[in-house]
């Protein structure tokens, strides 16, 4: 450790250099891994707030609530059970004369059941009537206030803003929570329909209609559409990134070694180890990539401070202290590569040339 502080001040630019590099590395994987978490939180944040156990969809719908419509004689078992609630979704164009135009998801919950009873309510309160409706705070972010009165696709009906919530997100759209009974006409189906879908908290009672099937929510998450095509996209640019970061490492430190044999060899010939060079070596490692950690997470703080809330990036500290270690890790194996050329030093034939 003693020698790598010492090479390090020693060759200032050239080290400072490597940090920047790995500064550059990291806020990228930084920043990427924070993207990757906002876009899928803004696919699924709604859902993992239903606090639900399965999701019970019509079998035809592959698994897409949006294409889920269950009926009446369905239904109808299910209405007095205290676990279950009902479920309508729609998709919907919020309007207001003053405000631009909103792509929405309507969610219609019936004010008896879990799911509206556990809402949380940011600012204002919960539906109590059918032309009252909570949205996502985003809208805040639009100039939507409480109390505005919207207008949904072509109706002429108007529905009051009474609440918001936080961290309402369905398939990368705002969502908007209203009374079951406003779906029927935003759906625009016929009186047999009661639900898109059925929340339970526990296995239901009743047994399910044949044309009626139970998902869980990781299912129906993985078949929001994109959802799976878009992580896997961010997963793999991150792990071609963390595989570029390895050969980088590693050959800037074997390009510095190469140049450092002539020295190696002397320190060689005066009896220091093997194993002290080694050590040296990936010390050296450690704490450029250290440096550049330290860099790069500084430069991510002043991005989340500084980002504008309409860009979908979540920073998680542990997800990004993850990242960071793994980073740590892959400097470390770049480094035996130095440091397999060092255990192989002949110091007569290095001084001797």
């Amino acid at each position: 450790m003693y020698l790598a502080v010492k090479e390090i001040k020693h060759e200032k630019l050239r080290y400072s250099l490597i940090i920047a590099m790995v500064i550059l590395i990291s806020y990228l994987i930084f920043v990427l891994t924070s993207l990757a978490l906002g876009l899928a939180k803004e696919n699924t944040s709604a859902i993992d707030s239903w606090n639900f156990n399965k999701i019970v969809l019509n079998k035809d719908a592959d698994i897409n609530l949006r294409q889920s419509l269950l009926t009446k004689e369905q239904t109808e078992a299910f209405k007095t059970d205290k676990k279950i609630a009902f479920l309508g979704q729609a998709n919907i164009v919020v309007k207001e004369k003053a405000h631009p135009q909103v792509s929405a998801t309507f969610i219609g919950i019936k004010p008896d059941q879990f799911l509206y009873q556990e809402l949380e309510v940011s600012a204002g309160k919960k539906p109590t009537r059918a032309d009252q409706v909570i949205v996502d705070s985003s809208f805040e972010n639009k100039g939507y206030h409480l109390n505005d009165k919207i207008y949904f696709n072509s109706q002429e009906k108007p529905y009051q803003i009474v609440g918001f919530t936080k961290n309402a997100m369905l398939n990368v759209t705002p969502v908007v929570y209203g009374q079951l009974e406003a779906w029927s006409a935003l759906k625009n189906i016929t009186p047999n329909f009661s639900a898109s879908a059925l929340l339970t908290k526990e296995t239901p009672k009743e047994a399910l209609a044949p044309e009626l099937k139970a998902y869980s929510k990781q299912e129906l998450i993985e078949q929001l559409p994109g959802y799976e095509a878009q992580n896997k996209t961010f997963t793999f640019m991150i792990a071609f990134l963390m595989i570029i970061s390895l050969i980088v490492i590693a050959v800037f430190l074997y390009i510095i070694t190469i140049q450092k044999l002539p020295n190696y060899a002397v320190l060689r010939v005066q009896g220091i180890s093997k194993k002290v060079l080694i050590e040296n070596t990936v010390s050296q490692a450690i704490l450029l990539v250290l440096a550049g950690l330290c860099g790069g997470s500084l430069l991510t703080g002043l991005t989340a401070l500084f980002i504008p809330a309409s860009v979908p990036m979540a920073f998680d500290l542990k997800l990004l202290s993850l990242m960071a270690l793994l980073l740590l890790l892959i400097s470390i194996l770049g480094s035996f590569v130095s440091a397999n050329t060092i255990a192989k030093i002949d110091p007569t034939k290095v001084l001797g040339n």
